[in-house]
């Protein structure tokens, strides 16, 4: 819903897409409920977008691409900055190496990584964190998160592979219903050709070691074969590319792969909890 307060508040990015965005309306000498019609939404939506009371969703930019961009990909190109708007703070510099990236080796160990998350459980987990955040930017943050999923099917596909920790799936996170949605989602995604899921089971550490126990991280390779490992602790955020530390990283991750299951028994175990018939 368009806001007032959103006015003051709107990014550097939905600002210069609304001036774009309305001059060239005025050299088309077009309406707002002209355009509105051309693109396929209302003249009080045209309004809110040139007046940054709503931000233009994927949608609109798509649409004014096609009516308003004469080819020149302008309005196409905002929707990555005006994804990245809706990222927190700590996240946004590593977002565009997460849509880019050749690989992702992914370590979960408390909630479902971002990327696997359905717009439900998203919605649970967002809205019920601390400090509580008001709707309109839990609704944000959702669609940014969701966002993040066009990586899964982009050209070249990346290699992306997950370690979750059963307590992950266990743990209820919205409702029993928004949970069993999830866990069948993690199944489909576990299908996929370019992912590989594993389950780090909660008797893992039983006979001496578990290699877990310093949190989750994220490795990545970038499309210039570099190595980076990106943590949010916290809700901060670390992008380390020293080698040397890259390397143990990757050594301890390796260590963790090879106490979870396989990838076979790791989407009979989700299925399992999901309540998917055999």
């Amino acid at each position: 819903m368009a806001r007032a307060e959103n006015k003051e508040s709107a990014s550097p990015t939905a600002k210069l897409v609304a001036d774009v965005a309305k001059r060239a309306r005025l050299r088309r000498r077009l309406t707002q409920e002209q355009l509105g019609h051309e693109i396929g939404f209302s003249a009080a939506a045209v309004s809110a977008m040139e007046t940054c009371a709503q931000p233009a969703s994927d949608e609109m930019l798509a649409a004014l691409e096609r009516v308003l961009g004469d080819g020149l990909g302008l309005f196409e190109q905002a929707q990555m900055y005006m994804r990245m708007d809706a990222y927190p703070p700590q996240f946004k510099h590593h977002a565009p190496l997460e849509q880019a990236a050749l690989s992702l080796h992914l370590c979960s160990l408390t909630v479902v990584h971002g990327l696997f998350q359905t717009e439900a459980y998203a919605r649970s987990l967002i809205g019920g964190g601390y400090p509580p955040l008001p709707e309109q930017r839990v609704e944000q943050l959702v669609d940014g998160r969701l966002a993040r999923k066009a990586l899964f099917d982009r050209d070249p596909l990346p290699m992306i592979e997950i370690i979750l920790e059963e307590a992950v799936l266990r743990r209820v996170i919205g409702s029993a219903e928004i949970m069993r949605e999830q866990l069948r989602y993690l199944g489909e995604c576990a299908r996929r050709r370019n992912v590989t899921l594993l389950v780090l089971t909660l008797d893992c550490g039983k006979y001496g070691e578990y290699a877990a126990g310093h949190g989750e991280m994220t490795l990545l390779e970038t499309p210039e074969h570099e190595h980076l490992v990106y943590l949010e602790p916290q809700e901060e955020s670390m992008l380390i590319s020293d080698p040397p530390k890259v390397s143990t990283y990757a050594q301890r991750y390796a260590k963790i792969r090879s106490q979870a299951l396989g990838p076979r028994e790791s989407l009979d175990l989700i299925e399992r909890l999901a309540g998917v018939e055999e």
